[in-house]
């Protein structure tokens, strides 16, 4: 089984950028059993809309994963409930709309996605860890792919250790950088800290300097506008054993499609 993920896909321009960019994908890293996209920032930088949520999955993705930005635009909330394949994190408390986890199934392939969110430096929401334990009892499928969508760098990878050997891949999100630490654990799961980012490179994490930069230098409120200029690609290629599970290889894609 090869599935595809790709990281925070930021604005139009990301979108933009996997819609142009994932027939050659395809045609250099495919076949892909299952393609994912982080969507959390896919409308504007701010949540996702029905729209957009469409456009996507005409675009290819067959399932959207998320993190604390999902709630920022008001009509996406019902969509959570309506749409199986959009997913909030887990362990948001009991009574959140919507669900953490998906099973996909594809010619004789089945593949379960768990979306989770760090606590360190963001809201102070549900245990992660005590989360995955509840779901993995429930799930029943030997491929399970985890987007643990984080601050800190140590709580992903201590949640990459945690869960080794008892999923097949844990890709981090949110943080916009790509890291540069793909591996597979000593259980056989797959492991990067952060996926980063698809869409404009050329400001500060998906943001267009103009608006960023006044926030650093004179503490004042400013907008923020969505970057377009050095665009990338960031998405990672995951391998996994279909009758154990188990990964057989993860790789990086970075990449600049005016250099490609």
């Amino acid at each position: 089984m090869r599935v595809l993920f790709f990281g925070d896909l930021m604005g139009k321009p990301g979108r933009k950028l996997m819609a142009g960019e994932l027939p050659s994908i395809r045609n250099e890293w495919g076949p892909f059993d299952f393609v994912i996209a982080n969507c959390e920032n896919s409308a504007g930088g701010f949540g996702i809309t029905e729209k957009v949520m469409d456009e996507l999955f005409a675009n290819g993705a067959d399932c959207l994963t998320s993190g604390n930005h999902i709630w920022d635009k008001k009509e996406s909330v019902p969509l959570l409930d309506e749409e199986k394949r959009l997913l909030r994190p887990a362990n948001y408390p009991p009574g959140c709309r919507g669900q953490g986890v998906c099973v996909l199934e594809r010619k004789g392939k089945k593949m379960a996605v768990v979306n989770l969110q760090g606590r360190v430096y963001m809201q102070p929401i549900d245990c992660p860890f005590r989360v995955a334990d509840s779901l993995l009892e429930t799930i029943d499928a030997k491929a399970v792919f985890v987007d643990m969508h984080a601050e800190a760098t140590s709580e992903k990878k201590a949640m990459g250790l945690y869960l080794d050997g008892r999923v097949s891949a844990l890709v981090g999100t949110h943080t916009h950088v790509q890291t540069a630490d793909e591996q597979i654990l000593t259980g056989g799961t797959a492991f990067i800290t952060d996926a980063g980012m698809t869409g404009g490179h050329g400001g500060v994490i998906g943001m267009a300097s103009e608006g960023v930069l006044p926030r650093f230098l004179q503490g004042t409120p400013t907008k923020f506008e969505i970057c377009s200029s050095g665009l990338r690609v960031n998405a990672v290629v995951v391998d996994i054993d279909d009758e154990t599970g188990r990964a057989v290889d993860i790789k990086r894609i970075n990449y600049d499609p005016k250099k490609s």
